[in-house]
């Protein structure tokens, strides 16, 4: 391009410098006059002349001073003449563009365009050069025949305007990809050619249900799949394979690919000796021990990559960052065998002068670095930098984290660590809208904050207003109290529940709770707690069944059955939780665990323990993340001890497990899954003398409320597919999440007694017959899809579910939506 700007500009300077040689003698230039100006203001164009009045001018200076002008890019045509001893200067400025527009591009999108023409100076404002258009036009044709669009056109469109300004438009003609017809492989004996096409990436005669498969030719799939059948036989041995030719052929119609490859295979190589050489810190005996590569085993590339990445990791951890690690072969064509030396050379120890944060608006930096492990001042360690980096990506409020090294100028042995990182909204308005035949409309809200004015302590405030419960909540932990680590937090606060509005029997409660926790870490990973909390709990409107009157009778005033019953808590709990996920939302892989143990202390006045565990593990199946399996498992177990008035204490039914809705078993209403209250009622009879006469407890009848109380077991798991979301680009992927699931489990109380009620006639009136509450196999199950949105509102969570395998009872939702909940 360069070069024909200067041909153009060779040949005007040198027709403008032989009409001045052949018409005119020197002169000493006694004024300068420009003409044609209309953009350029004349100071800025009296800059590009090397003339000056008072000069000599002849042929040489006519030749700079066209060269000059054209040099300034505001020119197309430049004119060189005499009046007198006047110098005159006519010029024919570049039009300006006005505007550029896109038309009938498919392939590349709009940006990709515009970035292109930036490379080369044509912006909305500049002057254009008409020069260069051909060149765009020939390298978009090129990128078009890259891909198999060969009957691809590009056109360069000027459309002058007043003032002289034009609109320039870049009319694209893509047409269809060539379709590859066949592919050939000569010279394979080996493998044959299906297991060698299936190592490919381009395909050709593809069933049509095989609709990911790529059959449109593209010059780069093509070098990468040699490069992949490259790299096959070399993990096999065939340390000789090479690709003597490639053939590429289309049809006269342009429309269709034939591909021929001939290979050479050669025979296979074993590995013959395995030599380390160089500088290895003392460690060659540990190296040694870890090599995968073994004397008498095939020859395999990748394990030879994969050995120079382990020494090279190895070395960085002790700050040796830049090592060098070369194999060097030693090829035996008799016997077929490889010699391999690792020549090791770790170059110089290099530590770390600062580390720098960039991206963080609201965080402060000194809240960052107590999350990164690598120390200023300590050499520098790639396992340290890992962990780091890890560790903020755990944090809720980052989105995105990455880190670079800086080698410093003169400073063959410092460097500095930039973290680069990308917020997202710590706090959050939680929400949750639902309906259900019984609930009806419900909604809640609240407001939490997890990194509270930059400083990464998590500050919440939530107020409840469903139609079953209001309750307000106010908690506050500072997760780096102390430099080593220690979290310290508390929470107040007050709720009261109508259960019966709630899919659960009926009871009211009044429940204040003051509690504080201390947190400490174990290591990078794991962390352990403990927490302390006083609860007054006041129970009222309490209905009466088989499972709740063994809990109510310790309470109950004779004189007074109704009056509401109260008791004082004093829970004792600790908890452990470990966390290897690459982030904090929306993980795509890693692993995290927690279990938690809580009993009330012996002052209490009820006495029960309660123990939760909670697992999930995230498998990435692409090497992008994009795709990723989920499995996440549950279960809970609690139940009373000791004995009040020689009556053996159980887990109080407002601790009980409940499943169903949208954070436990999808598919099913809020606390819907669950064992059901059982009331037995006395049957009578009258007597011949008007007397009531009770049969015996045999003759009893039972009957099942339509409601849940919950158990006091619990095992729920459920497997999730994460896929790209449709339609939704890659960088949206940690604030939008598409999933397809299957939820299953059930909840089940072990200490009531089937064989109690297996007998008894059934209340006419009763909803359902008694079921053994005490099975866990009375598993239920659903699947469906499940689409999460960080919202500036919060997380968004919309399932759409079916039941696989339900119970008589309970109660299916297909559609629900909740804001501020995630899973």
């Amino acid at each position: 391009m360069k070069f024909k700007q200067l041909v153009v500009a060779g040949l005007l300077l040198s027709s403008a410098s032989l009409a001045f040689g052949a018409n005119d003698d020197e002169f000493v230039v006694t004024d300068i006059r420009v003409e044609g100006l209309q953009r350029v203001a004349l100071g800025a164009a009296l800059t590009y002349l090397p003339i000056q009045i008072g000069d000599r001018i002849n042929s040489f200076r006519t030749s700079q001073l066209i060269r000059s002008l054209y040099s300034s890019t505001h020119f197309e045509n430049i004119e060189i003449l005499r009046d007198g001893t006047v110098l005159v200067v006519k010029v024919k400025e570049r039009p300006t563009i006005s505007n550029i527009i896109f038309e009938g591009n498919d392939d590349i999108k709009d940006e990709q365009l515009q970035e292109s023409l930036d490379g080369n100076n044509i912006q909305v404002g500049e002057p254009l050069d008409k020069t260069v258009l051909t060149g765009i036009e020939n390298g978009l044709k090129d990128f078009f025949y890259s891909i198999g669009k060969y009957n691809a056109d590009v056109s360069a469109i000027v459309t002058p305007l007043p003032r002289n300004r034009v609109d320039l438009k870049l009319l694209f003609e893509e047409g269809d990809s060539a379709k590859i017809q066949q592919i050939n492989i000569v010279g394979n004996e080996v493998f044959s050619d299906a297991e060698l096409l299936l190592q490919m990436e381009l395909k050709f005669n593809t069933p049509w249900w095989d609709f990911l498969s790529e059959t449109r030719y593209q010059k780069q799939t093509l070098s990468g799949d040699m490069e992949t059948l490259r790299s096959y036989y070399l993990d096999r041995g065939y340390l000789r394979y090479t690709v003597d030719s490639t053939q590429v052929s289309m049809t006269p119609e342009k429309d269709g690919i034939y591909i021929t490859l001939n290979v050479t295979e050669g025979e296979q190589y074993t590995i013959s000796e395995v030599e380390l050489v160089g500088d290895l810190l003392g460690n060659e005996e540990y190296i040694n021990a870890l090599l995968p590569l073994t004397p008498g085993e095939l020859y395999n590339q990748a394990e030879v990559t994969y050995t120079e990445e382990f020494i090279s990791n190895y070395l960085g951890r002790f700050g040796y960052a830049y090592p060098e690690v070369t194999t060097i072969p030693e090829i035996n064509d008799e016997d077929k065998t490889v010699k391999l030396t690792l020549s090791v050379d770790p170059g110089k120890r290099i530590y770390v002068r600062r580390i720098n944060f960039e991206g963080n608006v609201v965080t402060a930096d000194d809240v960052l670095r107590q999350n990164v492990s690598q120390m200023e001042g300590a050499w520098l360690s790639n396992s340290l930098l890992e962990s780091s980096k890890n560790s903020l990506s755990r944090l809720t409020y980052m989105e995105e984290v990455d880190f670079e090294t800086i080698r410093l100028p003169g400073e063959e042995d410092k460097v500095d660590v930039i973290y680069k990182v990308s917020e997202q909204p710590a706090g959050s308005f939680n929400a949750g809208i639902g309906y259900g035949d019984r609930t009806k409309l419900s909604l809640q809200a609240g407001i939490q904050q997890d990194n509270f004015l930059g400083t990464g302590k998590r500050l919440a405030f939530n107020i409840s207003t469903v139609s079953f419960q209001k309750s307000v909540q106010i908690s506050y932990t500072d997760p780096y109290f102390t430099i080593d680590g220690i979290s310290l937090g508390g929470s107040i606060a007050y709720s009261e529940f109508d259960a019966g509005s709630a899919n659960l029997i009926q009871f009211n409660s009044k429940q204040y709770t003051l509690g504080v926790n201390v947190g400490y870490p174990i290591n990078e990973f794991n962390r352990i707690g403990f927490g302390l909390s006083y609860s007054d709990v006041e129970l009222s409107r309490r209905s009466s069944f088989e499972q709740t009157d063994r809990f109510y009778s310790q309470f109950i005033d004779p004189q007074n059955p109704d009056a509401p019953i109260n008791y004082d808590n004093f829970l004792a709990s600790v908890t452990w939780s470990r966390s290897t996920l690459n982030r904090g939302i929306f993980p795509t892989a890693g692993s995290s665990q927690s279990a938690s143990f809580s009993v009330t202390t012996p002052n209490s006045d009820v006495n029960y323990f309660k123990t939760i565990f909670d697992s999930k593990f995230y498998f990435p199946l692409s090497q992008s993340q994009r795709w990723s399996v989920l499995a996440r498992f549950r279960a809970g177990y609690g139940n009373g001890y000791g004995e009040t008035n020689g009556v053996e204490q159980i887990l109080p039914f407002t601790q009980n497990f409940t499943a169903g809705g949208s954070d436990t078993l999808r598919g099913f209403e809020n606390n819907t899954v669950g064992p059901r209250g059982v009331q037995r009622q006395a049957r009578n009879i009258i007597g011949p003398d008007g007397s009531t006469i009770f049969l015996g407890p045999e003759a009893d009848q039972v009957s099942v409320s339509s409601r849940s109380l919950g158990g006091n077991a619990m095992v729920l798991g459920g497997i999730e597919l994460i896929v790209p979301t449709p339609f939704v680009g890659e960088e949206y992927d940690n604030s939008v999440r598409t999933s397809f699931f299957v939820d299953a489990g059930n909840v089940w109380d072990t200490e009531f007694d089937f064989n109690e009620y297996r007998d008894l006639e059934l209340n006419p009136n009763s909803p359902d017959a008694v079921a053994d509450y005490s099975d866990w196999t009375r598993y239920r199950a659903s699947g469906g899809l499940s689409i999460q949105w960080l919202s500036p509102m919060g997380p968004m969570v919309f399932s759409f579910s079916r039941a696989i395998q339900e119970r008589d009872g309970d109660d299916v939702d297909f559609f629900s939506f909740n804001i501020g909940q995630t899973f």
